[in-house]
């Protein structure tokens, strides 16, 4: 026996309707839950980076902690590895000077990463400037100086944030991929989660102590940059050498 689906007219638009209804509304509900997208710019307004067009970009975040961070150089010197951007907390760069000049000394870029451990969004935008105002100082006791790139402590950041940034001379970076190496999810699932990165991806590690397993990662990450034939750079390279991509946040 055979079954017929017989619509009218009515009935197709009633459905139509209903359809048209529930993707918007599965639309605003995706568009809520993700509020902070990893690239983000004003329409005519200042810039966050978080991908460029071509070649690869290693960038570590350090906070806190002083056992993860040289391990971690201590690869990148062994695998021959030229550049790489490392966002520094000002708060972490004044308690260790010997590390910050062993970045430097050995070619890496350095970027702030705020002084505090602040979320930038939930601070008005005196706050944020008097936060990047003291991290600039605590560099500058260091004799670094000329420091152009700037990563929200936390992650998240917005118009006021873009603002900030540009009136105090310094491009806001994100990222493109995320190693999520912070949860210590594995080496093997660290390494998993960088190998998605294609050429002109921005990729987020971690140099703090919190981040437990991400030097032994780092020798897997770096074998399959070789194997795809990526070039690695600084941010400030991509930058320079690629179109970057940006994506609206009001």
């Amino acid at each position: 026996m055979n079954f017929f689906y017989v619509l009218n007219g009515k009935s197709l638009k009633q459905i139509l309707l209903v359809v048209i209804a529930a993707f918007f509304t599965a639309w605003f509900l995706y568009m809520q839950s993700i509020v902070h997208l990893p690239a983000f710019s004003a329409k005519d307004g200042p810039k966050a980076i978080y991908k460029g067009e071509k070649d690869l970009a290693l960038t570590f975040n350090i906070g806190w902690g002083d056992v993860k961070a040289e391990p971690i150089l201590d690869i990148l010197k062994e695998e021959n590895v030229k550049s790489a951007t490392f966002f520094l907390a000002g708060s972490w760069a004044e308690r260790h000077p010997e590390l910050v000049s062993r970045i430097v000394k050995e070619g890496y870029e350095i970027g702030i990463l705020g002084y505090s451990y602040e979320d930038y969004t939930e601070l008005e935008e005196d706050k944020i400037r008097r936060d990047l105002a003291k991290a600039q100082e605590a560099f500058r006791k260091l004799n670094i100086k000329d420091i152009k790139l700037v990563r929200a402590p936390t992650g998240h950041f917005d118009q006021k944030t873009l603002k900030v940034a540009e009136r105090m001379g310094y491009t806001v970076v994100h990222w493109s991929v995320d190693s999520k190496d912070w949860t210590n999810p594995g080496v093997e699932r660290i390494a998993e989660n960088v190998s998605k990165a294609k050429k002109g991806e921005i990729v987020l590690l971690h140099a703090s102590d919190s981040a437990k397993q991400t030097a032994k990662a780092l020798p897997l990450i770096l074998d399959d940059v070789k194997s795809k034939g990526l070039k690695l750079v600084s941010v400030s390279e991509m930058i320079a050498n690629a179109e970057t991509k940006t994506k609206e946040i009001k």
